[in-house]
Parts: structure tokens; C-alpha cells; sequence
């Protein structure tokens, strides 16, 4: 197992340096340019949109609005609390920074994905309405590259079990076994059961969960962040601007915190902002197939608000608590390093903002990702996949809820990032056919 584990962090340590890094980025920056900014200047049209989609009028099984609730369900977890905490903690404030413009490029990446997967998708055999990566590249791309769709499908399922349900678990028994007593097992088993009453009704049913639970604990979330915030505001000046000039500056050491040079502020806050909003990993356009429209366009436009409401806001509720708290120099780490802000910034109450928003975002994590994995299971099987995978990806509950993950966590890592390549190559090759759609679609609505 050392040995195979050793070989795993060898390959992750490819596949997340800084060539990945540059991949992602670069994707994103030649979508944004190609789409002359349009993320970023309609982001009042997306959220025009998403006010309109409650509903839905096209083909599909869920609404517009309700496909990004089951996007953010898997994109909202671990890394908005943990993921945050871990950037600040070894990359220093100036993370942040890069955490920042990862998002702002990665809008455009998650548009041309959704539009992508809306223009590509099929009906499987069940009439549901199928899409994604491996469709796009299939049906975009033409069969030269089935290939590479397939190779996307076979990563993304496997994957799905590691950070989208066994380590979501495992933080959830962990939270509720040191804040509440509960034994690990009986929470791992709660949680599959929970799920298992989610999951038998299909997307439908994960959708209409998702777009109670996500809208709820995320408003929750940022009124806890929001009320740390009022509370020291003299220090948001300070914050910001800790967050900005050490993006450029290394870091020294200070209190617990042991110093970070510019190149590690960079990486952690690409690669953490990366695993919180998973813009180009390909997951977030699985979900959007299924939307009830017609328009590739407009669901784009409902899409690329996942990234801006992920990062832009909760990621950066979570990082300005945990500056002007002055936590960040503590030593602690991730959701440690979280809670201990939250906490320090409303005594007896922000520890247990970050619990129960643990608790909810990881259960939502783990009903959004299986979607994932069962389109991809689909995908590679068939439609009569879809039930064996169900059983495990509940079974896999209180395993994960009660053993050691390291090795779980390193190797869903390593194929999250295997999942990205395929994605961001399909993006670049069928990028001309996002911007002409765009284009197409805002000329006629002028």
C-alpha cells in the first residue's frame, strides 16, 4: 500500500503542478477573451435568467433554476470551509487573491460548459434528457474521440466515490463525533440512509432536495460570515488589503503560521479555488443537461453563476473571517482553522455555523456527485448500471464515515484533475462553437 501510495502522490503531484494550473487558467482566459468578457459583463442577464428558470419551458426533466442548485450541491462541500482554510493556511492571505481570479476566468469555463452540454446532450433509453463531457466530446467532437469521452467517464466515476461521497462522509462523522458524541458508524449510516430516500427518486427528486437545502444553508452560511464581518468591520480595510499585497509579496512566518512564498500563494489559491467551484473538471454541466430549455445560451448564462456565487461569495465569506479574525497565523488548518475564526468572531456560536454548514454542504456534496457518477456509469453501461451503482454509492456511506481516508483523498485528487484534461481539450477544440452561439443568441435578443 506505501508503495501504491507513493506511485498515486508521485502522479498527483504531476497532474495538480503547475502545468495543470496553467491548463486551467489558460483555458479560462481564452474563453473569457473569445467570449469578449460576456461572463462578466451579463452577469445581471444570468441572474435575470435564473429568476425566470424557476420553472423551465423546454425539453428536460428539472428547472434551469433548479439544475445549478444541484450543480452548487456538489460544488458547495468541504472546500468553501476546509478548502479556504487550507489555501490561507499554507499559502498565507495572498491566496485569496489567486482564489479570486481563478473564479473570475472559471465563469467562462463553466458557461461554455453548460451551453456545451444543453447543445450536446441525448435521451437515454429511460427518455431522461443525458449530457456532459463525454457527450460533447462524442457529439461535438465526432468519433475519432469517443476515446477521450470515454477516458473522461471512467475518471469521473471512480472519482465520485472518493470526493464526492466517502470523504464528504468521513468529515461529516468526524464534525458530529467531536462536537456531538455520535459514533462515527451511526452517523455513517444515518447519512446513507438519508441519501438512500434522495436517490430512489431519481434526479427529479435530488433536484427538488437541492433546491431547498443549497438556497437555505447557503444564505445561512453568509448571514453567520456576514454578522463576523459587521462585527470587526474597522478591520475589513486591513483584510483586503493583507489579501492583496501579499498575492505579490512572500509571506513571514508569523504566530503559527510558517511564512509562504508567492509561487505557493498561487498554487493553493488556483488549485483550492479550482476544488471548490470545479470549474473544468466537467462535473457542474452534467447536472445542467438535464434543465427543462431549449436555449444552450441562456442556461450558460444560469451556469457560470455557480462559480461567481461558490467563490466569489462564500469562499470569500469564509477567507475575510478567518483574516480579520487574525486565525490565518494561528497554525491551525483547514476546517480547524475555519471554525476557530468563526468562533472567534461570534463566541459560542461560530463554531457551530461552520458544524452544521459542514454537515448540510458535505450531505449535498454527496447527492449532487452521485449524479455525476451515475451519468458517467450510464454512459460507459447503460441505463441498467444505474440501480448496482445506486447500492454502492450508499454503501460507500459509512465505510467512508469511518476509516482512514488519506489515500481515498490522494487518489481523488489525482483522477479529478485526469477528469479536467479531457474536459478542457473539448473546450478549446469546440470553443469557436460557444462563441458563435453566443454571439448568434445576443444578436437576436438586441
Amino acid at each position: 500500500m506505501e508503495t501504491l501510495s507513493a506511485l498515486v502522490s508521485s502522479v498527483n503531484g504531476i497532474v495538480w503542478g503547475p502545468l495543470m494550473l496553467l491548463l486551467i487558467l489558460g483555458t479560462g482566459v481564452f474563453l473569457t477573451l473569445g467570449l469578449k468578457l460576456m461572463p462578466l459583463r451579463k452577469l445581471g442577464y444570468g441572474f435575470r435568467m435564473l429568476w425566470q428558470g424557476r420553472r423551465g419551458t423546454g425539453k428536460g426533466e428539472i428547472s434551469p433554476f433548479n439544475a445549478l442548485m444541484t450543480s452548487l450541491s456538489a460544488t458547495i462541500g468541504t472546500g468553501n470551509i476546509a478548502g479556504v482554510g487550507t489555501a490561507i493556511a499554507l499559502g498565507g492571505p495572498g491566496a485569496v487573491f489567486w482564489m479570486w481570479c481563478t473564479a473570475l476566468v472559471g465563469m467562462a469555463t463553466k458557461y461554455a460548459e453548460a451551453v456545451l452540454a444543453v447543445k450536446y446532450r441525448e435521451v437515454d433509453e429511460q427518455g431522461n434528457h443525458v449530457g456532459g463531457p463525454m457527450y460533447y466530446i462524442k457529439n461535438g467532437l465526432g468519433e475519432h474521440w469517443t476515446w477521450l469521452g470515454t477516458a473522461f467517464a471512467i475518471f469521473g466515476a471512480i472519482a465520485g466515490f472518493g470526493i464526492g461521497n466517502m470523504v464528504q462522509a468521513n468529515s461529516v462523522a468526524d464534525a458530529v463525533s467531536t462536537n456531538l458524541g455520535f459514533d462515527k458508524l451511526v452517523v455513517g449510516i444515518v447519512m446513507a440512509v438519508l441519501v438512500f430516500l434522495v436517490l430512489i427518486g431519481g434526479i427529479r427528486r435530488i433536484a427538488q432536495v437541492a433546491g431547498k437545502l443549497v438556497p437555505m444553508m447557503a444564505l445561512a452560511y453568509l448571514a453567520g460570515g456576514l454578522l463576523v464581518i459587521l462585527a470587526n468591520i474597522t478591520e475589513l480595510p486591513a483584510a483586503l488589503g493583507l489579501i492583496v499585497s501579499q498575492a505579490f509579496t512572500s509571506t513571514a512566518a508569523t504566530g503559527g503560521f510558517a511564512g509562504s512564498a508567492v509561487m505557493v500563494a498561487i498554487q493553493m489559491g488556483v488549485a483550492r479555488g479550482i476544488f471548490s467551484n470545479e470549474a473544468g473538471l466537467g462535473s457542474a454541466p452534467i447536472a445542467h443537461a438535464a434543465a427543462k430549455t431549449d436555449d444552450p445560451v441562456r442556461q450558460g448564462s444560469i451556469a457560470m453563476l455557480g462559480t461567481f456565487i461558490d467563490t466569489l461569495v462564500l469562499c470569500t465569506i469564509t477567507a475575510l473571517v478567518i483574516v480579520m479574525t487574525g486565525e490565518w497565523s494561528s497554525g491551525a488548518q483547514g476546517a480547524a482553522l475555519s471554525s476557530a475564526a468563526f468562533a472567534a468572531g461570534l463566541p459560542g456560536v461560530g463554531e457551530w455555523v461552520v458544524t452544521f454548514g459542514l454537515m448540510i454542504f458535505a450531505f449535498t456534496t454527496i447527492i449532487g456527485w452521485s449524479v455525476y457518477g451515475e451519468r458517467c456509469v450510464e454512459y460507459l453501461f447503460g441505463v441498467k448500471a444505474i440501480l448496482p451503482f445506486r447500492i454502492l454509492w450508499v454503501v460507500a456511506i459509512p465505510l467512508g464515515a469511518t476509516v482512514k481516508l488519506a489515500f481515498v483523498w490522494l487518489l481523488a485528487d489525482t483522477l479529478n484533475a485526469l477528469m479536467a484534461i479531457p474536459n478542457l481539450i473539448a473546450l478549446v477544440l469546440l470553443g469557436p462553437v460557444v462563441f458563435r452561439l453566443t454571439l448568434n443568441c445576443f444578436d437576436r435578443e438586441a
